[in-house]
């Protein structure tokens, strides 16, 4: 079995915790976060090495409607990270009921030809069934690769989503 490596879009809605996501991945505070939303305004990069693999993660602005000129070009930055990116993570905050903003962006992922993994976020704050009830709505909604259930903050399931984002990573020649 050889090296594998990727590039790894976080993409989603404002406060879907794509920040606290990148930093728990990374073992590193590098990127801001806060509650106050578009506070990603560029992609930020962080970079995770292990004996078999290599993982750039890239943290995007979150998609919204643009108000102004500014949310305008922080949604392009998400968008052109759909091209850069071999795997995309679709970060939810499992706590936010299903809106026009999430089916924006899953009519945007219907047009990428790239493995689609949703990264249902802040489970701690959900009961069994909640969760449950959340993951079967979310899968009839778009075909996924895979679904996990994390919780960032409480560093919850995130090495089974490592262990899930690696089998789609590519082998380095």
């Amino acid at each position: 079995m050889g090296f594998k490596s990727g590039f790894i879009a976080l993409v989603g809605r404002p406060n879907a915790g794509k920040s606290t996501l990148l930093n728990n991945l990374v073992n590193d505070k590098v990127a801001i976060v806060t509650n106050k939303p578009q506070t990603t305004r560029n992609v930020i990069r962080g970079v995770r090495t292990e004996e078999d693999s290599q993982m750039i993660f890239m943290d995007t602005p979150g998609i919204h409607k643009p108000r102004h000129k500014l949310g305008g070009a922080m949604i392009q930055k998400s968008y052109n990270s759909f091209k850069d990116a071999d795997i995309i993570y679709y970060v939810i905050d499992g706590t936010q009921k299903f809106g026009p903003g999430d089916r924006f962006i899953l009519d945007k992922l219907e047009h990428v030809d790239k493995p689609v993994i949703l990264v249902a976020n802040k489970i701690d704050r959900l009961s069994q069934d909640t969760l449950l009830e959340l993951l079967v709505a979310w899968q009839e909604r778009f075909d996924f690769k895979e679904i996990v259930p994390i919780s960032a903050l409480k560093d919850n399931n995130v090495e089974q989503l490592l262990t899930v984002t690696k089998s789609y990573l590519t082998d380095d020649i």
